[in-house]
């Protein structure tokens, strides 16, 4: 890590970042920054290997420094730290941008080994986010599999021939069924999965196992 942007606004947490990250990243230069708009002035001015990004800033969100990041500098490792450990927050920065998650509440020396891992290529996630996020997809699978039963198996085959590509009377054909069937199988389908394009469509059959992604 040659750079290091420290965006926290906790003058204590701050200091401690400054006066420890070193400790692991040992040539790296470091910036701080107190406010989103400080922030977003240093990011536009210069590439970062490392950003470690409070969430709640006095004048603004850390995600828009995220999403920024990821649109324009993705060479830059984003971690973020923040004492917010629920589901909004956490999907949120991760579906921004963040390649990791720390939590202040954990012992400090444990987060800076966390972030010492980055050189290993592992991403700094504090243990109970972790857990949320691996009971995040388990929930998202046995929700893709009721979603899966719930279909009959005559949808699931009408979904399989929709993900990849048959239009209705092509797919009527192949099922030797009538191009009203067919619609009323795709009404009843879209409706089951609340879905309202083809692509939503392919996207709910991938994820339910119907078909593959390739």
């Amino acid at each position: 890590m040659r750079s290091i942007l420290i965006v926290e606004d906790h003058e204590k947490t701050a200091q401690w970042w400054l006066d420890n990250i070193n400790r692991v990243f040992p040539n790296a230069d470091v910036d701080t920054a107190v406010t989103m708009a400080e922030a977003m002035k240093r990011v536009r001015k210069r590439i970062y290997s490392l950003a470690l990004v409070d969430l709640n800033l006095p004048d603004g969100s850390g995600l828009d420094i995220i999403r920024f990041l990821a649109a324009t500098r993705p060479e830059t490792c984003v971690v973020v730290s923040t004492i917010f450990d629920d589901d909004h927050h956490v999907f949120s920065a991760l579906r921004a941008g963040a390649s990791g998650y720390l939590i202040k509440d954990q012992p400090w020396d444990k987060q800076l080994a966390m972030l010492a891992d980055l050189v290993n290529g592992i991403p700094p996630v504090s243990p109970g986010i972790a857990r949320r996020i691996l009971r995040y997809f388990a929930e998202e699978r046995a929700g893709a599999l009721e979603d899966s039963h719930s279909l009959s198996e005559r949808e699931k085959e009408v979904l399989v021939y929709i993900a990849k590509g048959y239009n209705r009377p092509e797919t009527a054909r192949l099922m030797g069924l009538t191009k009203n069937t067919i619609a009323s199988y795709t009404k009843s389908i879209y409706r089951k999965l609340n879905v309202s394009t083809r692509a939503e469509a392919v996207s709910e059959a991938i994820r339910m196992g119907l078909v593959s992604e390739d």
